[in-house]
């Protein structure tokens, strides 16, 4: 059972390539030949990407199949019965049919978790970074980066670049914390000048308020004196 699984994911990557070798010969039946194949000696280089890749993805799943086959190991029949022996020794082959299907189980969901895995972590993007990685690094003539053999020196030029750039964006931070407080101030001093100005136009309005008040009860006064209305 493990092997015919085991198979099928196998038959999954082999189809990849298949499938890409099957497309190159296509083109090339057809004449779709790319700008790429004007060059001498590039019209290979498609072909060669796309089997570093499919090497890549083969080491992947054989990888994975090995940490799958050491990983169903640790669940063995003899482990499984032994934390179920009453019932083992009640009924061995239906306790044996249970871990059967215990363990295709547990194979078909980690092999769903990891293809999902490589769905969401792009996988094949991935590789076609380290491809580029790998292009660059050969072009680059620039010598490695090697330990200098003091620890502290090798953590120090490890860590101060990322302390500076965090420092930089921190300073940046600061730099549009302030200036949005410049501008808050501005703000609230227009708001508090506002204001005083509208307690002054409030105050004013109040005195002319009673001021006309008072002109207004001096002239009722003078029309209408108080001994007119005694009797």
């Amino acid at each position: 059972m493990e092997e015919i699984e085991g198979s099928t994911q196998k038959e999954t990557v082999d189809q990849l390539y298949v499938d890409a070798s099957a497309a190159n010969r296509k083109n090339e039946a057809t004449g779709e030949v790319s700008s790429q194949m004007t060059i001498p000696g590039s019209g290979s280089k498609p072909l060669e990407e796309k089997e570093a890749r499919f090497k890549r993805l083969k080491l992947f799943d054989k990888v994975m199949q090995k940490s799958l086959e050491k990983f169903i190991d640790h669940a063995s029949f003899n482990r499984f019965a032994s934390k179920f022996r009453p019932l083992y020794k009640k009924n061995p082959q239906k306790m044996e049919s249970i871990h059967k299907q215990f363990i295709e189980e547990l194979q078909k969901a980690i092999r769903e978790d990891i293809s999902r895995l490589i769905e969401e972590g792009r996988l094949e993007f991935k590789l076609n970074e380290l491809d580029q990685l790998e292009n660059a690094a050969k072009n680059n003539t620039d010598p490695a980066w090697r330990p200098s053999g003091v620890p502290e020196q090798d953590f120090c030029s490890f860590l101060m670049p990322y302390y500076q750039k965090q420092e930089n964006y921190m300073r940046q931070e600061l730099k549009k914390i302030q200036a949005e407080n410049a501008a808050l101030s501005q703000k609230a001093q227009a708001g508090r000048e506002s204001l005083a100005q509208t307690e002054y136009r409030i105050s004013t309005t109040v005195d002319e308020w009673k001021a006309s008040v008072t002109e207004f009860e001096r002239l009722a006064s003078s029309l209408h004196p108080n001994d007119v209305f005694d009797v």
